[in-house]
């Protein structure tokens, strides 16, 4: 960064700093998914973003004759739709009166041209909107497969040769069903003065969405290896020993980055990987009375579950998760009334996993451990 970039950033985090998130009013979210599977950073020929492991295999697939989103843009749009999506509590989200007003909202300016705002902003859009996310399941005795379209569909009535010039016709987007269902039961809350302050970097921003929902449920110091953290982040670097070094030289300097701006994280560079400790989130929980209303919710559908239970052994390296059953969910709030069971889950795993064998019948194990931490006074 330049020595006026450099100011701005310190100016960012300075007003981070001194006023709290919700007094500022600027609460955003991200969908969980994507905190855990990130798009490509820069351009790519292909039209397939697949990740591997074991059994799993997860892809973000484009339109082949548009290509898949990269960079920053996709993914300040990825937090406005889930942001509004949570806040309407609607699939079908208005975009603005104007091109110039939705820039606006996304801190871009309207400035055309082939390297401007505008042009970036309706090429990354089109990208976004037409990619879809895939997971499939492959073993000896079962096959699961599910799939997540982002945009249902998407009517943009936006003049580029007039960017502040209204429309006759809301330009709007409807949110794939099962994407929506997601993001408005499974919400990672960021700081949107955070996303603003750390836009230049994708990588950055990547980092920030990732560590405040990883952090938000740790329960324990863990350590995650640099070739764990490349297959998320580092998509770009070589997979090869000097590949690996520059991505983690990379990392930490766009890591440094994300510190400033979210202090309370507790992290260190290990003896072979990054070092997370319990920290608070960069943003609080939601008031309980909000989270119990996003708890009455069904349980998520089998995209959802298979999305989920793909990726979170992709990103932590955590042992294969087992893959409990729909109405396990449903009696785990039964008997843990009040408590977030996705996250009694998360907690529940890395117990487990500090057995020295995995237990015969999870469902019953699952429900088991959420009926004590109800029981367990607070």
């Amino acid at each position: 960064m330049n020595r006026k970039n450099v100011e701005k950033f310190l100016d960012a985090a300075a007003a981070i700093e001194a006023e709290h998130v919700r007094e500022a009013g600027e609460i955003g979210y991200m969908a969980r998914v994507l905190t855990q599977a990130t798009l490509p950073h820069k351009a790519t020929p292909d039209s397939t973003f697949t990740r591997r492991n074991g059994l799993f295999s997860l892809a973000i697939m484009a339109h082949p004759d548009i290509g898949l989103p990269y960079g920053s843009i996709p993914r300040l749009l990825l937090s406005w739709l889930t942001t509004e999506a949570v806040r309407t509590r609607s699939p079908l989200l208005e975009l603005g009166p104007s091109l110039s007003a939705f820039l606006a909202e996304l801190g871009l300016s309207p400035i055309g041209g082939p390297r401007g705002d505008i042009t970036r902003l309706r090429n990354q859009i089109t990208r976004l909107f037409a990619s879809s996310i895939s997971c499939v399941y492959q073993g000896e005795e079962a096959t699961g497969v599910g799939n997540l379209s982002i945009v249902k569909k998407a009517d943009l009535w936006w003049s580029v040769k007039a960017p502040a010039q209204g429309a006759l016709w809301k330009s709007t987007v409807t949110l794939g069903t099962d994407f929506f269902e997601e993001v408005i039961n499974h919400p990672v809350p960021v700081d949107l003065r955070a996303l603003q302050a750390l836009k230049r970097s994708p990588l950055a921003l990547d980092i920030y969405c990732w560590l405040t929902h990883r952090l938000s449920y740790l329960g324990q110091q863990t350590e995650i290896s640099w070739s764990k953290l490349q297959w998320q982040f580092g998509a770009d670097y070589a997979n090869d020993a000097q590949g690996l070094r520059n991505f983690k030289k990379k990392f930490l300097q766009q890591l440094r980055s994300v510190h400033v701006i979210y202090p309370q994280a507790k992290i260190e560079d290990g003896a072979s990987g990054l070092i997370l400790k319990p920290s608070p989130p960069h943003v609080p929980l939601r008031p309980t009375a909000e989270a119990l209303t996003s708890k009455r919710r069904n349980a998520a559908s089998l995209a959802d579950n298979l999305l989920e239970q793909a990726m979170r052994p992709l990103i932590e390296g955590a042992p294969l998760p087992f893959a409990l059953r729909p109405e396990t969910y449903e009696k785990a709030k039964q008997v843990a009334p009040g408590f977030d069971v996705y996250a009694l889950e998360q907690h529940w795993l890395e117990w487990i996993a500090k057995k020295t064998e995995p237990p015969k019948n999870p469902d019953r194990a699952f429900i088991g451990f959420c009926r004590a931490k109800a029981k367990k006074p607070v």
